[in-house]
């Protein structure tokens, strides 16, 4: 076992990692990938959040009740390996780590797009370089110096989503009108286009492809457990405040955007956000909103790479990943996965040369691929710890999930559901491709690279890192 002084530091307290799950889960998703969403579904992607909303809710509460019960770094892949056997840790913190790689690449891709507002006369991937390099950077810092940064990024978006809500209701009410002369039709737009679900159920399950893409990234918080100051206090208030949160901005937030413009109108040129204060003629309202999107940007890239690395870190001292990852700076980070994270994102800067118009669906929907396969493997993770321990064991759990066992049941079953969109639907066919070929890697690499090589049991490895 490393020391306090040569291992990860618990430097985080419940502001900082509120806000990282905030930061990490309201970027990209909502602020670029929203308006490809709503085209799939109309009006009624409000239900599709809503729904998802749900079931990402009972996945963190399943989180929740394995990281309070046993803090430790990289903490879901450690705990699929004592529960469901080293192969499914494996399996399950590398597809972290890829759907990582794969969130920061359609985040930096969002970036690019973003600096295309002021400068669209620069090739995107200079944007993309320049980004992975400062992110890189920033996560080399001390934990607690990401943290107050990631706070700070995730409050900016945070009061900016807040202020968006409140002036999108106050051009409803006082009938201000757009740019071209038209008046803002407000509630009627939910229905004036086709009516509240103009493509059918089709359009609305076909959405939840980007919907769930969209709150990828939440499980951070699990991650965060290593480095969390006592985190059977701090981890209950986030677990149980952020996805209200991030629901309620990302419902409340296209309800206004679908009544301020005419779905059908919504493009995926820039973040609809700023297109919209655009049409309606609030120039430099665009203009702070493109810096918000920005902020946005590289608030959760940030978290990704931080989140990756620790997962990686955690693999490292289960002999998982290759032993280099286990070190840590003098600051207390594992500096060697941030280094890999920053080369894994200069291939971002490869695609958006060589295809820059499509790359972001192909992006999101493998890494859409990659976090429900996550979130499906938390559950059935909780549900195997729920079925080691004896009734007395489980009474005295100090987080328990909610509606056992039915919860986590209903939520593996939408998880399941979720791959059957993927396949089902020819744009997205192809992500679920990746996704399978990625896992079958996986298990072929456990099996002739890993597996001799593990030496150390996994609960062995679990009480060790207990701090």
């Amino acid at each position: 076992m490393q020391s306090q002084s040569q291992g990860l530091k618990r430097g985080l307290t419940a502001r900082h990692i509120r806000f990282m799950a905030l930061g990490s889960a309201i970027g990209t998703g909502l602020f670029y990938g929203s308006a490809s969403a709503i085209q799939m579904a109309g009006p009624a992607v409000l239900l599709a959040y809503l729904i998802g909303g749900a079931a990402v809710f009972m996945v963190m509460r399943a989180l929740g009740e394995m990281a309070v019960h046993n803090p430790v770094s990289g903490s879901f892949g450690q705990y699929a390996s004592t529960y469901l056997g080293p192969m499914a840790g494996f399996v399950l913190g590398w597809t972290y780590a890829f759907e990582m790689v794969i969130v920061c690449l359609a985040d930096v891709t969002a970036f690019g797009i973003y600096m295309g507002f002021w400068f669209p006369e620069v090739a995107r991937w200079i944007w993309v370089l320049g980004i992975v390099f400062l992110i890189g950077g920033l996560n080399l810092c001390n934990v607690k110096v990401y943290g107050e940064m990631e706070f700070w990024l995730s409050l900016l978006k945070v009061v900016a989503i807040v202020a968006m809500i409140l002036a999108g209701f106050g051009i409803m009410l006082f009938g201000l009108g757009s740019a071209n002369g038209d008046t803002v039709s407000g509630i009627a737009n939910l229905t004036a286009h086709g009516g509240f679900m103009p493509n059918g159920v089709s359009g609305l399950i076909a959405s939840f492809a980007v919907v769930m893409f969209a709150f990828g990234g939440i499980e951070i918080i699990g991650i965060t457990a290593g480095e969390a100051k006592d985190p059977q206090r701090v981890l209950p208030k986030a677990i149980n405040a952020v996805p209200l949160r991030i629901l309620l901005f990302y419902v409340l937030t296209l309800f206004v955007l679908m009544c301020l413009y005419p779905w059908p109108q919504i493009g995926t040129q820039g973040s609809p956000f700023v297109q919209i204060f655009s049409n309606l003629g609030i120039g430099s309202a665009a203009a702070v909103l493109n810096i918000v999107v920005i902020s946005a940007a590289v608030s959760a890239i940030n978290s990704d790479i931080f989140a990756a690395g620790r997962m990686m870190y955690g693999l490292a001292q289960q002999g998982q990943a290759p032993k280099g990852f286990a070190k840590v700076s003098r600051q207390g980070v594992p500096w060697m996965t941030v280094l890999v994270m920053g080369v894994a994102l200069l291939s971002g800067v490869v695609l958006n040369y060589l295809i820059p118009e499509n790359v972001f669906l192909l992006i999101a929907s493998i890494a859409t691929f990659a976090t429900v396969w996550v979130w499906l493997m938390i559950l059935v993770t909780q549900v195997a710890m729920r079925r080691s321990m004896s009734r007395e064991e489980a009474a005295q759990l100090k987080f328990p999930v909610p509606f056992w066992p039915y919860g986590p049941a209903a939520a593996i079953a939408f998880m399941v559901f979720i791959f059957g969109v993927l396949g089902y639907f020819p744009d997205t066919q192809a992500a679920l491709l990746v996704g399978v070929a990625w896992v079958v890697f996986l298990v072929a690499s456990y099996l002739l690279w890993c597996k001799p090589r593990v030496a150390v049991a996994p609960a062995q490895v679990l009480s060790n890192t207990q701090r």
